[in-house]
């Protein structure tokens, strides 16, 4: 399982040194991002591939179930947990924010998030970057 970024005070003041370290991407061209589907994680960045018939399946089993994807703009885990959804999958993700506004926070620490990225599904939940097949098993596929 990858590293969990716990929530806290600190939060914003180490997303400044993470984002300091990234590296910066190419950039898109206004018609690429013109023809993009909306984002429901728009936050996490692009991911880098596009996505395959079995993680678009997942994407939609998991929205289907009722299952939750709470991370922060500037977790590097959460971003590497919607790529291994590629692009097309990674944008229908059910994900909620947690550190963009004080609302966001507000709502995230009534859901009882402690880390990123946390997946919920009802009242069972499980924190870190997870595999495609432990999701599917997480939420009762065979």
């Amino acid at each position: 399982m990858a590293p969990l970024f716990p929530r806290g005070p600190w939060s914003r003041p180490l997303a400044a040194l993470v984002l300091a370290s990234l590296p910066l991407g190419p950039a898109r061209g206004l018609a690429q991002q013109a023809m993009a589907t909306p984002s429901t994680t728009p936050t996490l960045g692009q991911a880098i591939h596009p996505s395959n018939g079995t993680q678009v399946a997942l994407a939609r089993r998991l929205r289907e179930r009722g299952v939750v994807f709470y991370g922060a703009w500037w977790c590097p885990a959460c971003f590497r947990q919607k790529n291994l959804f590629g692009q097309e999958a990674g944008n229908q993700l059910p994900y909620i924010e947690c550190e963009k506004t004080d609302a966001d926070r507000q709502r995230c620490d009534r859901a009882g998030i402690k880390a990123y990225p946390t997946w919920v599904m009802g009242e069972r939940r499980v924190e870190g970057v997870l595999s495609l097949d432990a999701l599917g098993r997480w939420i009762g596929d065979p």
